[in-house]
């Protein structure tokens, strides 16, 4: 028996939480509007696959050690702020101004992308720590499966998260297939975007 309780409500909770702007939010659409559709699709995959190894993590009881450990926790942010600052400099200095195909991802290759967003995703402790708080909550304790029920949620949670992210690189590729006849404008996203991914790491080394 895996002892979940609440199931409707944490399905709606979870729902709320991913429609919520927050750093993946802002990562995906910088992405998509710099570098095209098939640059934000590589985000997403490469964003959930985190997530998911979070929720085994979180579920293993290893990740507990972050909430315990200021030190752990410390320079897993300071060493994701650095990861993002990296990113948003190769984008000011190195991508190019258009990208090569709005639907395609040629530039850069989607494997790379998609390293970039698990990156991204595992170097970020907030993560970690959001489902140590927020699954038990919808676990029993009586649960004879505690680690199964946390892989239920975990995965009902990615899927919802998941779902959002690709609305988000569709309306983001609307925006892009219109401009992107604009070389000016385009350089301006990819501009943009470096300084977002900058941004995002000096919030998150400057958060509690």
């Amino acid at each position: 028996m895996l002892g979940i309780h609440d199931f409707g409500v944490f399905v709606v909770a979870a729902i709320v939480l991913n429609l919520t702007p927050g750093q993946d939010t802002l990562y995906i659409t910088g992405r998509t509007m710099a570098q095209g559709r098939g640059a934000g699709i590589a985000s997403v995959l490469g964003i959930s696959s985190g997530c998911l190894i979070h929720t085994l993590l979180a579920a293993a009881g290893i990740s507990a050690v972050l909430a315990h450990s200021a030190a752990a926790f410390f320079y897993l942010k300071a060493g994701g702020a650095i990861y993002l600052i990296y990113l948003g400099l190769r984008l000011l200095v190195g991508a190019p101004a258009v990208p090569a195909s709005v639907h395609g991802i040629e530039a850069p290759r989607f494997v790379t992308i998609y390293r970039q967003g698990v990156l991204t995703n595992l170097l970020n402790p907030k993560v970690a720590l959001f489902f140590l708080a927020f699954m038990p909550q919808f676990i029993g304790a009586d649960s004879t499966a505690p680690f199964w029920a946390f892989i239920t949620l975990g995965l009902v949670f990615v899927t919802t998260g998941t779902i959002w992210c690709f609305v988000l690189v569709w309306l983001s590729g609307l925006m892009v297939r219109r401009l992107h006849g604009s070389r000016r404008i385009m350089g301006m996203l990819n501009y943009s975007a470096g300084l977002l991914f900058i941004w995002l790491g000096i919030r998150l080394v400057r958060s509690a």
